[in-house]
């Protein structure tokens, strides 16, 4: 039996005293939405992918739970016998039913908010956005929307929704009242046509619960979204941003990120302080029947206690992505998964995942 449609609360989370917390904050699970055959994402390469991210799961699982959307239980089915295949344990996992077109979760997936309720406890809640697969690229895409609405019945959460259009991809956030985005996706026209600057920052910090909106310009050669935040610079704690650089002055990425890193250089929070900086390299060009790829070090996922961070075989580069991000979180294992096969998706770690905070 179908769980009954929550009916969205009115005003914004904001009005209500939610907020959008650091993703290193206290987890309860890691959701997934899991990826299916006739899905478009991993054309010519999905017998790679069960196994890829059923290594991911096996970090998860060890530390919290991880939550797979499928379409019903058939398909539920299917994923047990696929972790069991790659040894990975389900004690953790649990499965929800509903249609999705692919299996981006960071996009597409609930946006959770929370609160301090009574007595100091954490109250947690549902944000759906509008999603129209980064400008509409990628149609059909409206079970994919749909995806937090049916989420919030079945945990019977409260929701808010709005028609905006946005990603998880493409915000990141520092706890404490920053959101950092980029101006090539939330001032696209394929998201919400007409809106401007300061409207944007006025939703989003409305419907994320935060105080200032930190812009950077464009993103990597090869990323099909317009350039996703969580492929350039990301916040490792409230006061320090990592952001990939690219020495090659050959290589498109080179100019990209180094704008970026000047912008990064002028941005202030909400004290009016500069933030700590600090630079990964990005990873040798991959490329797939002729397609650059948006392989970045930047795409990890903070789990409790641990950093799972994409790698694609660049043992040089890796080695320093690693121990910078190492040194930056010294109370956290920071684990490498290769994500060489994920890639060719034009997504990895954080872009499959979508993290529920402890509530």
């Amino acid at each position: 039996m179908a769980a009954r449609a929550r009916k969205p609360l009115t005003g914004t989370p904001k009005s209500h005293g939610y907020t959008f917390p650091a993703e290193w904050e206290k987890q309860s699970a890691v959701w997934f939405s899991w990826p299916r055959p006739e899905g478009i994402s991993f054309p010519g390469k999905y017998h790679t992918v069960p196994g890829n991210l059923a290594a991911i799961v096996a970090e998860i699982v060890r530390r919290e739970h991880v939550h797979v959307i499928v379409p019903n239980e058939n398909w539920e089915f299917i994923v047990r016998q696929q972790l069991a295949a790659y040894d990975c344990p389900t004690r953790r996992v649990r499965f929800f039913h509903a249609p999705t077109n692919e299996c981006w979760c960071r996009d597409h997936g609930p946006a959770f908010v929370t609160r301090k309720g009574r007595g100091g406890a954490k109250q947690t809640a549902i944000v759906d956005w509008g999603y129209n697969a980064w400008g509409g690229k990628y149609p059909p895409f409206d079970a994919d929307d749909a995806v937090p609405t049916h989420l919030a019945a079945q945990l019977k959460l409260p929701l808010f929704r709005t028609d905006v259009v946005m990603e998880g991809g493409a915000v990141d956030f520092n706890g404490v009242g920053c959101v950092l985005t980029t101006e090539s996706v939330l001032l696209n026209e394929n998201r919400n046509p007409g809106m401007s600057r300061k409207q944007v920052e006025k939703t989003l910090c409305e419907w994320y619960g935060q105080e200032k909106v930190l812009w950077l310009g464009e993103g990597i050669e090869g990323d099909d979204t317009d350039g996703h935040v969580d492929d350039l610079a990301r916040f490792l704690d409230p006061r320090t941003i990592v952001t990939a650089v690219e020495d090659d002055p050959r290589d498109p990425n080179h100019k990209v990120l180094k704008e970026n890193l000047r912008r990064l250089k002028t941005l202030r929070d909400l004290s009016g302080r500069p933030f700590d900086l600090v630079t990964i390299p990005m990873p040798k060009r991959i490329e797939y029947d002729g397609q650059r790829l948006p392989a970045t070090y930047l795409n990890f996922l903070f789990v409790n206690g641990a950093v799972l961070v994409p790698t694609f075989r660049d043992r040089k580069t890796e080695r320093v992505a690693l121990a910078t991000i190492s040194k930056a979180l010294p109370k956290h294992d920071v684990i490498g998964i290769d994500c060489t096969e994920l890639i060719w998706g034009l997504g990895a770690i954080h872009c499959l995942s979508q993290q529920q905070p402890k509530g």
